[in-house]
């Protein structure tokens, strides 16, 4: 297997921007990063990451994605990303992102995920942009002044 160290896993609210509705800088931002990681073969999607997309995508908003759409799109994602599994290790280990760095569960099995597979990088809005956990940094595309470049 190659080096995990210069992936970045992609939370849910990237892939949710890119593909669903939402604000057009926002999806701009979310499209661009996507297509970057893709072509240079970086973006790591956790399973969680992809079943938590297709419930977002086909249940919120003005206008859900019909299922047989979000699954569409979830295949081809699968095409174009590399995937890590929901492990027995990846809970355990989401649950000590709980107990000692008070994460929300979700977000600590994403960091956990992250953390497991030797992954240095997470893109997401739902963590503290620069901050870092066991080694793991959180990046916030979404912010002011991010640059992919800086990927």
């Amino acid at each position: 297997m190659n080096s995990m160290t210069d992936k970045i896993v992609v939370d849910t609210n990237v892939l949710v921007y890119a593909y669903g509705e939402g604000p057009l800088d926002k999806r701009t931002v979310a499209l661009e990063l996507l297509d970057y990681l893709m072509r240079r073969q970086r973006c790591v999607l956790p399973c969680q990451v992809l079943a938590e997309f297709f419930n977002v995508i086909t249940r919120k908003g003005d206008s859900p994605m019909k299922p047989a759409e979000a699954r569409l799109r979830i295949e081809n994602l699968l095409r174009a990303a590399i995937t890590v599994d929901l492990s027995p290790l990846v809970v355990l280990e989401a649950a000590r992102g709980v107990q000692y760095h008070c994460m929300s569960y979700y977000d600590a099995q994403i960091w956990a995920a992250a953390r497991l597979n030797q992954i240095p990088r997470v893109v997401s809005e739902d963590f503290a942009s620069g901050s870092s956990v066991d080694g793991i940094r959180f990046i916030d595309p979404f912010e002011p002044g991010f640059s992919i470049a800086q990927l």
